[in-house]
């Protein structure tokens, strides 16, 4: 038979351990509170401070994207202007010779175009998205000044 008194804990020692957790919770919902209510940043602020990076990031990637599309249709309807002026006994004897630039459209230069494209389109968006993220900042600034 196991006495209430055989245990080594009392039951008052876990109400004030649960009461102490909930002294805690609320200590850190406190603190959230006053940091919400404190926040100088309006929904609006927010808003924008979201949306126009998002926004100026979309806008230069597509227009890196078309520019690149424009740059490599140029590039191939040149190569196929070169290809197109040599004999048909030429052609039948040129081999790429597995440089890039080369004249012929392989694997290594469609991974190196594949890569480059890459490089240069994250480049860009890192460089768009940071200005554009200083540049919202600034204007919220430049509101609550005014306020």
């Amino acid at each position: 038979m196991v006495i209430m008194t055989d245990f080594q804990t009392s039951p008052n020692g876990n109400v004030d351990q649960i009461v102490d957790a909930f002294g805690r919770f609320d200590a850190k919902v406190d603190a959230m509170r006053e940091r919400r209510l404190n926040d100088p940043d309006s929904l609006g602020d927010k808003m924008l401070k979201f949306a126009i990076p998002s926004v100026a990031g979309f806008i230069a990637s597509k227009a890196f994207q078309l520019v690149w599309n424009g740059l490599m249709t140029k590039r191939a309807s040149q190569r196929a202007g070169r290809h197109s002026a040599q004999s048909a006994v030429t052609r039948e004897n040129s081999v790429g010779t597995g440089k890039l630039g080369d004249g012929t459209i392989d694997e290594q230069e469609s991974l190196f175009m594949s890569i480059a494209f890459s490089a240069l389109s994250a480049a860009l968006s890192a460089v768009v998205s940071q200005l554009s993220d200083r540049g919202s900042q600034a204007l919220v600034n430049r509101r609550h000044r005014r306020r």
